[in-house]
């Protein structure tokens, strides 16, 4: 019986250690599974953080390369590898080791993205003083053609006026029919009948800005009829065409010059009666005109 006692002893204290050994490992199971239960939601909590980190990441690239006026390449290859990380980390174990791996590529995508964008913010300062500094240039460009341009034109005009005040002017200019005796004195003559010669006379006037040398200038006489008298010869000057009487040629030393011109009555015929036109031109231009009458 006591042998029975002691074995039945034995056998309850074999069970109550087994009892508490399975008590133990449930325990010990039970908080492992907690343990990882809890580190799984931290994982997919911090692999949840870096996506978000990645997503602001890109969308700082694609605003940068949406800013950016040429496309940068390497911004777009940047773009490119952090879409790459996030596809790779939806698909990723949930691990301390994968999320850290994760980690590790982010911080190198992170320092590598604020030198990109470091250097793109930098080409954009230079890129809006070059193009300050092209309309400035482009402005001073178009006020020095402006001022260029006013130059010429006031060189042009200056030049004209500098022409048309050199310009032969004749004052004075008179007309009257003559009477030439065979002693050659000339005596004033008022009827067309009597009249042999017309007489024209003028000053050419005195002018410094005249090259001095020999000069001509075209006389032309019109009678009451309209004929142009004298010699009746044209000259051409572009579109225009002259009919002169004579041409009066002298030699001028910029002073004062007193001329006079004979026009003599055809061979055949006589002066007619009434008005008649005289006029001096330097080339096409008129500078004096003038009216008598024969009766």
């Amino acid at each position: 019986m006591e042998g029975s006692q002691k074995s039945n002893t034995g056998l309850k204290i074999g069970l109550g250690m087994l009892l508490v050994l399975f008590l133990a490992t449930a325990f010990y199971a039970s908080k492992l599974y907690s343990d990882s239960k809890e580190q799984e939601k931290e994982l997919i909590s911090e692999k949840q953080l870096v996506m978000n980190d990645l997503n602001n990441m890109a969308k700082q690239y694609d605003q940068a390369i949406a800013e950016s006026e040429i496309k940068d390449q390497d911004l777009v290859a940047a773009r490119e590898r952090i879409q790459g990380l996030m596809d790779s980390l939806k698909v990723s174990q949930n691990s301390v080791n994968s999320l850290f791996r994760y980690k590790k590529k982010f911080l190198a995508l992170q320092e590598e993205m604020d030198e990109l964008l470091a250097e793109n913010d930098r080409l954009k300062v230079e890129n809006e003083y070059l193009a300050t500094s092209l309309d400035s240039t482009q402005v001073q460009l178009a006020e020095r053609t402006v001022f260029t341009d006013s130059l010429l034109v006031q060189n042009t005009e200056l030049a004209n006026v500098v022409e048309d005040a050199a310009a032969l002017q004749t004052v004075g200019l008179i007309g009257m029919g003559v009477l030439e005796r065979s002693s050659g004195k000339q005596v004033p003559m008022e009827r067309a009948r009597r009249t042999d010669k017309i007489k024209v006379c003028f000053t050419v006037a005195k002018n410094t800005l005249t090259e001095a040398g020999d000069k001509e200038l075209y006389i032309q006489v019109i009678d009451p009829k309209n004929n142009v008298l004298g010699s009746n010869n044209q000259v051409q000057f572009e579109d225009q065409v002259l009919n002169y009487s004579l041409i009066s040629r002298f030699n001028y030393e910029n002073r004062n010059l007193n001329i006079c011109e004979y026009v003599s009555k055809p061979s055949d015929s006589k002066f007619e009666k009434g008005r008649y036109q005289v006029s001096v031109f330097n080339d096409k231009e008129m500078i004096s005109s003038s009216e008598f009458v024969l009766k």
